[in-house]
C-alpha cells in the first residue's frame, strides 16, 4: 500500500485542519500505463480525505506535457482546494492544456504580471468551483521571484492581503536564512508598473510603496499582487516554494460553507 493511502486512511483519527500534498512530478519517468493507474488512485485517496478539510497540491517543475495535461483534466484540479505554482509550471499548464498565451514558448525576465493573471484567471474558470461546475478548486497562490499573486474565487477565502504577504516575507528571510528581512541584502525586482490582463480588459497598475500589495478583481476572481524582497546572495533555495505556499496557507482563512 502506498504512503498516500496510508496517510489518508490515518486522517480521521488526526483531523487536520489542512492537508498538503505534493510529488505528482515523481511520476515522470513511469509508464503512460502506471502514470494513469496512479493518478486515479491519487484521486480516490483525495475523495476519501473527510470533508471539510481543505487540500493544497503543490505542483513542481516537469516537462511531460501528457503528464500535465491528465493532472489537469483526470480531475485532479478539481479535487484539490488550492495549488501553488511557480512561472514554469503555470507556462507548462497552459501549454499542456492549450490555455491563454500558450503559444509563449518561455518567459524573458520577470513573467509579465498581465499574461500570469490570465492563465490563472482561466485555471479558475475552467476548473474552479462554479455554479454549473462540481470542484473544490477555489484558490492558486502563484510565486515567482519577483513578485506573488493569490488568485481567489468569490466567497470561499478571507485574509488574502495578509497571506500574500507573509509568502513574500517569508521568501526574503529564508532565502537569505535570516530571522528578519535584512533590507541591506534584499532587493526589488517587481515591476513598477503593469497591466492586470494582456487579453481583456486589463487596467493599468502603478505599485505603491506604501501600499504593496494591489488587488483586483475579474469575474468572480480576487487577485492580491505583492512584490518580494528578493535576497540578493541566496542561502536557502531547496523548498522555497513550499515555504511560501505553506506561510500563505498558515495566514489565509477558510469561509465555512
Amino acid at each position: 500500500m502506498n504512503m498516500l493511502e496510508v496517510f489518508v486512511s490515518s486522517l480521521e483519527e488526526f483531523q487536520p485542519d489542512l492537508v498538503v500534498l505534493s510529488g505528482l512530478h515523481m511520476m515522470e519517468g513511469q509508464s503512460k500505463e502506471f502514470q494513469r493507474k496512479r493518478l486515479l488512485e491519487v484521486m480516490t485517496s483525495i475523495s476519501d480525505i473527510p470533508t471539510g478539510i481543505p487540500v493544497h497540491l503543490e505542483l513542481a517543475s516537469m516537462t511531460n506535457r501528457e503528464l500535465m495535461s491528465s493532472i489537469v483534466h483526470q480531475q485532479v484540479f478539481s479535487g484539490v482546494t488550492s495549488l501553488g505554482l511557480n512561472e514554469q509550471e503555470l507556462l507548462f499548464l497552459s501549454q499542456s492544456a492549450s490555455g491563454p498565451h500558450s503559444s509563449l514558448s518561455s518567459w524573458t525576465g520577470v513573467p509579465d504580471v498581465g499574461v500570469v493573471s490570465d492563465i490563472l484567471f482561466w485555471i479558475l474558470k475552467e476548473h474552479g468551483k462554479s455554479e454549473s461546475r462540481a470542484s473544490d478548486l477555489t484558490r492558486i497562490h502563484f510565486h515567482t521571484l519577483a513578485y506573488h499573486i493569490l488568485a481567489t474565487v468569490d466567497g470561499h477565502w478571507a485574509n488574502q492581503l495578509a497571506a500574500v504577504a507573509a509568502g513574500a516575507r517569508v521568501a526574503g528571510t529564508q532565502a537569505c536564512a535570516t530571522e528578519t528581512i535584512d533590507t541591506r541584502r534584499v532587493s526589488l525586482k517587481a515591476p513598477r508598473e503593469f497591466m492586470t490582463s494582456r487579453s481583456a480588459a486589463g487596467s493599468r497598475v502603478m505599485l505603491n510603496p506604501n501600499e504593496p500589495v494591489v488587488e483586483w478583481h475579474r469575474e468572480g476572481v480576487s487577485f492580491h499582487f505583492t512584490p518580494v524582497l528578493v535576497c540578493k546572495d541566496p542561502v536557502r533555495t531547496v523548498g522555497l516554494g513550499d515555504a511560501i505556499s505553506a506561510e500563505g496557507l498558515f495566514y489565509s482563512e477558510v469561509h465555512p460553507h
